[in-house]
């Protein structure tokens, strides 16, 4: 499926699912000013995920799209991760700045750093710290991910969520792997941490709808059972004519 164009393009696309999927929730959370059903946990876990993807993606040489796509997944998770902090936390706006921007010289430092040990690394032979990268970004972005499900548990309701944002995510990650798929060289390690992060978003996306159509449905059978139940008014006109009431009441 050799095909630079078409890997090209859905690599262009996957990126441009990852620079906006964020936005959703940012905007979400702004107008609530609230993060509640959010942890900064899931946003910082990205952030730290966006090292290894990123210094892997490199390395790999993969296109260019996907050389871009977790550097924008690292920048907008700290943006989450501050309003988790200032809306939830309550923390001040001096404090998130100056910690926010640490964490990203700290990310930016040490991706370079490996960027170039891994890169000489590749040059001599050495493959298995690539490796290494790949399973510490799939595990970091499922851990991301793994937080929404505690969150959904513990409150039974997918209050919070942004179903936008899990539906761009979940559609980056899968032209990301179709990007993959028509690249020249086929990379299996790239496709299954993108396949890991598509597999929990699935699982959000079918508990998102059990929640919201159980609550769809407890609403209308609460609306039908108060449409039986006679009012004060017609029982006491009923009353007056003399009519039988429920229960055998006159």
């Amino acid at each position: 499926m050799d095909s630079p164009v078409a890997a090209n393009i859905l690599g262009t696309i996957g990126a441009v699912c990852w620079s906006i999927q964020l936005l959703p929730q940012v905007v979400k959370n702004y107008r609530r000013h609230s993060t509640s059903g959010l942890h900064p946990v899931m946003y910082a876990s990205w952030a730290v995920a966006g090292i290894p993807l990123g210094t892997y993606n490199l390395v790999q040489n993969l296109n260019v799209a996907l050389q871009v796509q977790p550097h924008i997944l690292i920048f907008l998770s700290l943006i989450t991760w501050a309003q988790c902090k200032y809306y939830g936390d309550k923390w001040k706006l001096s404090r998130i700045l100056l910690l926010g921007g640490s964490m990203g010289l700290v990310v930016g430092g040490v991706e370079a750093g490996l960027f170039f040990a891994l890169r000489r690394g590749r040059d001599v032979g050495v493959e298995w710290p690539l490796t290494l990268m790949a399973v510490l970004a799939a595990i970091l972005l499922g851990i991301g991910v793994l937080r929404y499900y505690w969150e959904i548990y513990k409150s039974r309701s997918v209050q919070g969520i942004s179903f936008m944002f899990v539906f761009i995510d979940a559609g980056g990650d899968l032209v990301s792997i179709l990007a993959l798929l028509f690249s020249p060289r086929i990379d299996i390690t790239g496709m299954v941490i993108y396949s890991v992060e598509l597999v929990l978003w699935v699982g959000i996306g079918i508990l998102g709808v059990h929640y919201r159509l159980r609550v769809f449905i407890l609403k209308i059978l609460k609306r039908d059972q108060a449409s039986d139940e006679p009012t004060e008014e017609s029982t006491d006109e009923a009353a007056e004519r003399g009519e039988s009431l429920p229960g055998g009441r006159q």
